[in-house]
Order: C-alpha cells, then sequence, then structure tokens
C-alpha cells in the first residue's frame, strides 16, 4: 500500500540515502535540512513502512518551486514519481498557487518527459546551472500555470 504523507527533519537520513542515489551532484545534508520550515514542505511516497521517494518544495508569494525529487533507483519506472508530482500540484492548488517552477538537468530526458506529460512546459535555460563532471550543465527551467488572471 502506498502512501503519502508530510516529512520532517527526523527523516532526513532516509532522505539523503535515496538523494545520494539518485544524483550524481547530491544536496548536501546541511541543504537539505535548511529545505524544513517556513516557506518550505516535503512530502513522503511509503510503501509500507519505507520511504521509496520524496519531492522538497518551496511556496514564495503565489509560486510554488520544487526544490528536489527523488524515487529510490529501484522504485523507479512504476510511476511513483508521478504520484508525487500529482502531489505537488493537488497541494499547490489547495493553496491557490498560481504556478509551479522546477528546473532540470537537460540531460534528463526521462524527467523532462515526466513533467511535460505532468502539463510543464519549457520557460526557458539557465546557462550553466548545475555541477557536473566535466564542468557544468544547462539547467531547463519549466513551469506550470495553475492561476490565471483571464
Amino acid at each position: 500500500m502506498t502512501q503519502i504523507q508530510a516529512l520532517t527533519e527526523a527523516c532526513i537520513d532516509s532522505m539523503m540515502l535515496i538523494e545520494q542515489s539518485c544524483h550524481t551532484h547530491p544536496m548536501t545534508h546541511k541543504n537539505m535540512l535548511s529545505c524544513f520550515g517556513g516557506r518550505y514542505f516535503s512530502k513522503g511516497l511509503y510503501i509500507a513502512d519505507t520511504l521509496v521517494g520524496f519531492y522538497m518544495a518551496e511556496m514564495a508569494g503565489p509560486d510554488f518551486t520544487l526544490m528536489d525529487i527523488c524515487i529510490a533507483p529501484q522504485y523507479q519506472g512504476k510511476g511513483y514519481a508521478k504520484l508525487l508530482i500529482a502531489n505537488l500540484i493537488e497541494e499547490a492548488n489547495n493553496r491557490s498557487a498560481e504556478s509551479i517552477f522546477l528546473e532540470v538537468r537537460v540531460s534528463n530526458l526521462s524527467a523532462i518527459s515526466l513533467y511535460e506529460k505532468c502539463g510543464f512546459n519549457e520557460m526557458g535555460i539557465r546557462k550553466d546551472y548545475y555541477p557536473a563532471d566535466n564542468g557544468r550543465e544547462d539547467g531547463k527551467l519549466m513551469g506550470l500555470v495553475l492561476f490565471s488572471f483571464s
């Protein structure tokens, strides 16, 4: 049985294990810890009692930013990231957000495809945004408009 629930600082060790298994340049423990409280929130996807994925987001004014999303490698390709994105969109709608933004490595074609399937569109390129083994890599800025004044 899968369930999505709020995460706290007490979950950080499990989150860091997933983070380090998913990213070539993972968030540091200190950076991840700074994304709790205030305008930040995190949700985790559990199967039984096991954390298999999570996202971290920020609400700044009327907009949400997806800061990080990870699914443990052995659970990837099963639709769990899509469940987390759907939860983020629901959370944004519940809080009357206007838009959700994110950045993704231009080389991460599977993530870009997922975001596009969830309604996100490319909004621009951030040159040299991410560290890479051979220097820097561009980030694709994507956004999903939830609310419009028109």
